[in-house]
Parts: C-alpha cells; sequence; structure tokens
C-alpha cells in the first residue's frame, strides 16, 4: 500500500451525487485498492450538516483506504494538496431560468473554485467537472486557475453519456456491455452530444454498425433506429430517468465520474473512452473548447490523450459541427459575463 494519502476533493459533498461517491472513492473503487485516500468535502454552508452527517457515516464504515475526512466551506481548505478534484456541486436550471443566467450563476461558483485550485491544489492535481453545463463550467474553472494550473488538467464528464450509449447498444445487441469497445461521444454534454458508433466493435472483432444491421433487419434500418431512437435516447436519458424515478439520476453519475478519473489515473485499457478534454484543434474544434472527443489513458500521469485521425463521414461531422456550434455560443456567453 501507498503510504502517502491521495487528497481527493468532492464538492457539493452534501449532495446525492458527492454521496454516492465518497463511499466508492474511499472503498479504493476510484484509485485503487492500494492507495489511501483523504477526503475533502466542500459545501455552502447550508449544506454543510448533510455533509458532516456523510463524514459520520464514512467514519463508521472503517475503510482502510481512508485517512480522514475534512467538511468545510472555505474552497481554500478544500483544494489546499489536492490531487484529485471532483467539480460536482452546481446551480441547476429552474423553470423559466434563461441560458445566460445559468451560465452566470454558475461562473459565480466555477470560477472562484478554479481561482483557489489555482492557489492551493496539488502541482499534478487533476479537475474532472461534473456539475452542468459541464463542458463550459471546466472553461471557466480553468481560465480562473491559469496560469498556475495548466488548462489540459481540467476535463468535463461525458462518460455517463458515453456508458449510457454501450448500455443501450447492449440492450439491442444483447451482450454484455463489456463486449462493446470504442463507442465514441462527440461535442457537449447536452442534447446536441453525438454518440458514435461507426467505429465500435464487438469482442469478436465484428463492427457494431454489421451486427445492428444484421438485428435490426439490413443497413437502412440500423441508421434509422440509431438516429430516431438511439441518439435522442442517449441525449435525454436524463430526463427519461427523472420521469420514471421521480429524481435524477445519481448512482449512474457517480459510477461515471468514478471510471473517469479511475481511467484518467491508472489507464484506460482497451480500446477507447469519451472525455470531454481541452481541444488542441482536433477535428477541427477551436482550440481551447473544452469537447468530448475519444480519448485513452497510459496511465502515467499525463492524463486523457485525444485520439486523433478517425474518419468522420459526413453525417458525424454534421452532429459534430452542430455541438461545437453550441459549445462556442457558451464560450462567448461566459466571456461577455467577464469569466474568460
Amino acid at each position: 500500500m501507498a503510504s502517502e494519502p491521495t487528497t481527493v476533493t468532492i464538492t457539493g459533498g452534501g449532495g446525492q451525487i458527492g454521496y454516492a461517491l465518497m463511499f466508492r472513492i474511499a472503498a479504493g473503487d476510484m484509485l485503487g485498492p492500494d492507495r489511501p485516500v483523504r477526503l475533502r468535502l466542500l459545501e455552502i454552508p447550508q449544506g454543510m450538516r448533510a455533509a458532516e452527517g456523510a463524514a459520520l457515516e464514512l467514519q463508521d464504515c472503517a475503510f482502510p483506504l481512508l485517512v480522514d475526512v475534512d467538511v468545510t466551506d472555505d474552497a481554500l481548505t478544500a483544494f489546499n494538496g489536492a490531487r484529485v478534484a471532483l467539480l460536482v456541486g452546481a446551480r441547476p436550471r429552474t423553470a423559466g431560468m434563461e441560458r445566460g443566467d445559468l451560465l452566470a450563476a454558475n461562473a459565480g461558483i466555477f470560477g472562484p473554485q478554479g481561482k483557489a485550485i489555482g492557489a492551493v491544489a496539488d502541482e499534478d492535481v487533476r479537475v474532472t467537472v461534473v456539475g452542468n453545463p459541464a463542458n463550459t463550467n471546466a472553461l471557466i474553472a480553468a481560465a480562473s486557475a491559469a496560469p498556475d494550473v495548466p488548462a489540459d488538467r481540467f476535463s468535463a464528464l461525458t462518460r455517463l453519456d458515453h456508458n449510457r450509449a454501450v448500455g443501450q447498444l447492449a440492450e439491442v445487441l444483447q451482450v454484455g456491455p463489456g463486449a462493446i469497445a470504442d463507442v465514441i461521444v462527440w461535442g457537449n454534454h447536452s442534447a446536441t452530444q453525438f454518440p458514435d458508433v461507426s467505429h465500435a466493435i464487438l469482442a469478436d472483432g465484428m463492427p457494431v454498425l454489421e451486427a445492428l444491421a444484421d438485428r435490426l433487419g439490413g443497413r437502412d434500418a440500423a441508421t434509422a433506429w440509431l438516429d430516431d431512437v438511439f441518439i435522442p435516447r442517449v441525449a435525454k436519458r436524463g430526463a427519461e430517468i427523472i420521469e420514471v424515478r421521480g429524481s435524477s439520476s445519481v448512482a449512474s453519475a457517480a459510477n461515471a465520474a468514478i471510471d473517469h478519473v479511475r481511467d484518467e489515473q491508472l489507464g484506460s485499457g482497451r480500446g477507447v473512452t469519451s472525455a470531454a478534454v481541452v481541444s488542441r484543434g482536433e477535428y477541427g474544434v477551436p482550440e481551447g473548447l473544452v469537447c468530448s472527443f475519444p480519448v485513452s489513458s497510459r496511465g502515467d500521469g499525463h492524463g486523457y490523450r485525444v485520439i486523433e485521425g478517425l474518419d468522420l463521414d459526413d453525417r458525424a461531422q454534421r452532429r459534430l459541427a452542430a455541438s461545437v456550434e453550441e459549445l462556442v455560443a457558451e464560450r462567448d456567453a461566459v466571456r461577455e459575463l467577464g469569466a474568460l
């Protein structure tokens, strides 16, 4: 077991996703069974009691890997020495709220948090933004942390969309999710995202598109299912869960965040996965945008790398362009707010 504990900061530590995250992190599901962790839970003052109650439960679990838990409403305390930061707490969109107002509210959260990360986090910190609008919140946090923390240390969560896409394919093809590789989610974590199966393969090497054609009655039928059922359902899965469950997706979001950080830190293994990372111009995406790409990680401390050179047909290019257009509009909106 490693002797030096890794400090992991969770914002919104008293919320439902934070609650679902912290026990799995303490159990070693995110950083491995031999890496001790120190948890820091950041909350707003009115959320402190919930976070303090969660800390009591963590103590009662007696996790061997958990060194200690700190609960605070001070960002500088929460991020001090943080090696991994999960920015979960965000201002949700409420009825009648304009998107510009939502971006302004979240700029007031993620800007100060980014500044605190730049001031006191570990020099090798990696930051994953979970709170929505995740891509643009990551952009705000990275800009606020500069120049002390390189922008490429920040990423946003599209692994939930990726996992949802794999789950839908597994159900239709009647295979286990582990048999499907190289699904890609492009663009924004929003309704414009593009879950792409054109490069996906099954464990036996069969392209997923061929398997869908066999299953659904031909290539045209497979394309129609992808456009009319699969892509909209993946993009709107959160709303579907709220309608059925009466509450937002919590465990699946926490699980995706665990997957994202584990693969970034320890290596992504077979095939590629999806994460929103800072663009360097790959696939024509403007530099600096936080956009979901096909990525992989060797687990060597350098984080996710974009997989370049994949072919995108006209259909894929149109869908990616529409999502990038939305990201550009969000960037321009927060720039007008002075958050960039």
